[in-house]
């Protein structure tokens, strides 16, 4: 009996550290994970070509099925001045791929009973009682009138881009006038701000549409950080560092660098009539921006924005939604709130072909016949020049990080198919 007992112990522990293990990244040869080395060559050609021509510099590009990593190369130089090499290990500014890490933040502590969906932001932030929305604006002088409201500015408004805000410095020319005006900013990059300071000043300002009635990508996810920061009474970076980023094992994901990892950050390069050079500080529509921001603690913490990352640790983020919000034997997050979070939250004769979830681009059926990826893929980038998607149904994760603004060339199309050509029958 004793023995029976043993060996039935034995193989449940076997079995749960054989689960455990399919959670982990782990290289392997692409044919054990269903791709031809062969042809995932391609994509070494092509980023080489972009880099041969002088449209990037380097890069690094990720490939995981079901955990196991075909494909993890670097490309290219981290920087062209000082002829240092592209690493795997190369940190870059991610940008609005922090706007999923900030959205699970905001799951987490509704798991927790302590937010919902339908919550009032006013709820939190006080600031956000009573809603006006521009009636007239007067782009000579930005001056407007306003009207109430039809309701507040919700949880999931801010989440899907529906809260009737706009964006600093990228946004619609109204937005930017409005914000830059009463010392509204992206987040990035810019120093004498602080999160709850300028979060309580947005929300005394006018939203540029009824809350629920259009989708506008708007400094959502920074108000949420700052949710974030109320609910759980840590500041956003210690939140997202004691709750996801220790317990996922995601070493090199921060807003702000320690010294020791300050060196792998990548230079941010951009391009004019001159060429490729190093960003300057004054890049961003007129606005000073301190290229190396993430090497200097500024003290604003965007969860819009701020984050920077490599390839390996954000491929963990996406594995652990992948693997139903579990990674390394830690739940983040339930299974269902994961469907939850990468659903379509939109009909799709409302916001086109490719709508929003709960922090991610949606694949829809009608989309996904126009490209490689399946219905239910999740998505999303950064404006540096960094990209991702997670395929549920092939339980494939696919990362493309460059760090340079613009881009003179549209890699996503591209990357995508050479991607999918590579799976095996």
């Amino acid at each position: 009996m004793r023995l029976l007992l043993l060996a039935i112990c034995t193989t449940i522990i076997l079995n749960l550290q054989a689960q455990t293990s399919k959670t982990l990244l782990t290289p392997t040869a692409p044919a054990s994970a269903g791709f031809s080395e062969e042809r995932l060559k391609r994509i070494d050609a092509k980023i080489q070509e972009w880099i041969d021509s002088k449209m990037v510099n380097g890069g690094v590009a990720f490939i995981a099925k079901e955990g196991k990593i075909v494909y993890n190369k670097a490309f290219g130089q981290a920087n062209l001045e000082k002829k240092i090499p592209m690493r795997t290990d190369n940190i870059f500014r991610i940008a609005s791929q922090t706007k999923a890490i900030t959205s699970l933040g905001v799951l987490m502590l509704m798991e927790e009973g302590k937010i919902t969906l339908n919550d009032p932001v006013s709820k939190f932030i006080p600031e956000f009682a009573a809603p006006k929305v521009i009636d007239k604006f007067n782009m000579a002088d930005t001056t407007w009138t306003s009207v109430p409201a039809k309701r507040e500015v919700t949880i999931k408004d801010l989440i899907t881009h529906t809260s009737g805000l706009g964006y600093a410095q990228i946004g619609t020319p109204e937005a930017q006038a409005i914000y830059k005006k009463n010392g509204i900013t992206a987040g990035l990059g810019i120093p004498g701000h602080a999160l709850a300071t300028d979060m309580k000043k947005l929300g005394k300002l006018p939203l540029l549409f009824n809350p629920g009635e259009q989708w506008m990508y708007s400094l959502g996810d920074d108000v949420l950080g700052y949710v974030i920061e109320v609910v759980s009474g840590l500041p956003l970076d210690v939140f997202m560092r004691k709750r996801i980023f220790e317990p996922l094992g995601m070493k090199d994901t921060w807003f702000y660098l320690p010294k020791d990892r300050q060196s792998r950050l990548v230079t941010v390069y951009t391009h004019d009539s001159t060429g490729m050079h190093p960003m300057g500080s004054d890049f961003v529509l007129g606005e000073h921006v301190e290229p190396d921001y993430p090497n200097k603690d500024l003290g604003y913490f965007s969860g819009g924005g701020g984050l920077s990352s490599t390839v390996y640790d954000y491929a963990i983020f996406l594995q652990m939604l992948l693997n139903g919000g579990t990674y390394n034997g830690k739940q983040i997050l339930s299974r269902n709130t994961v469907r939850m979070m990468t659903s379509n939250q939109f009909q799709d004769d409302k916001l086109g072909l490719n709508p929003f979830g709960l922090g991610f681009g949606i694949t829809t059926p009608t989309a996904s016949a126009g490209t490689p990826k399946n219905a239910g893929t999740f998505e999303w980038g950064g404006a540096f020049g960094t990209m991702y998607w997670a395929d549920p149904k092939e339980k494939i994760v696919a990362l493309l990080f460059f760090n340079k603004i613009p881009l003179v060339i549209n890699p996503g199309d591209v990357f995508t198919m050479l991607v999918y050509q590579g799976l095996l029958e």
